[in-house]
């Protein structure tokens, strides 16, 4: 008889929102400097800022039924001046990349809740590789530039593709392929 190994458990529901807790905040900055410092070597130890101080740190979690299972992706926005917000930092964890909805869920809650709070203009500084998820949706390129060392695109969210949300702290639930 032969036993083969099984697949590890993915979940299948994923709750992105607003991070209102400690451990939250925490495992945030860790895939932040997991994919940011120690895969793509852009920042060397730490890719905090000055931003941060200010920044409103958005998650997603991997869901066992009700219970926050594991941190799987992340984002912050924060306002440069009264309705410019700007969105920064996104990441996934690798094991979970090929969940295309997280991604798209985490700026879809970064647009929307900066939306609900007074933003005429959304923008962010996006690496190549992902311009082409943005254009999907709704944003458009403003300019091409390098920073880093690494090509980048800024761009900006069509807002009317992103009805304000007014509670990001329960955000949106987020389904995998094999759920939906």
């Amino acid at each position: 008889m032969m036993l083969e190994a099984f697949a590890p458990y993915r979940s299948s529901e994923f709750q992105v929102k607003f991070a209102t807790s400690a451990w939250e905040r925490s495992q945030a900055h860790a895939l932040r400097r997991a994919v940011f410092c120690e895969e793509q070597r852009i920042f060397e130890g730490d890719d905090r800022d000055a931003i941060d101080d200010h920044a409103i740190p958005i998650v997603a979690l991997s869901m066992l039924g009700i219970a926050a299972d594991q941190l799987v992706g992340t984002v912050r926005i924060h306002q440069a001046e009264p309705g410019l917000w700007w969105g920064s930092r996104l990441a996934v964890h690798p094991d979970f990349r090929k969940i295309g909805a997280l991604g798209a869920t985490l700026i879809k809650l970064a647009v929307s809740s900066a939306n609900a709070i007074g933003c005429h203009t959304f923008l962010a500084n996006v690496q190549v590789q992902n311009g082409l998820l943005f254009r999907r949706m709704h944003w458009d390129v403003i300019e091409e530039f390098e920073v880093y060392g690494k090509p980048h695109l800024r761009m900006k969210a069509d807002l009317a593709y992103y009805p304000p949300c007014a509670t990001p702290e329960a955000g949106f639930t987020a389904l995998s392929r094999k759920a939906a």
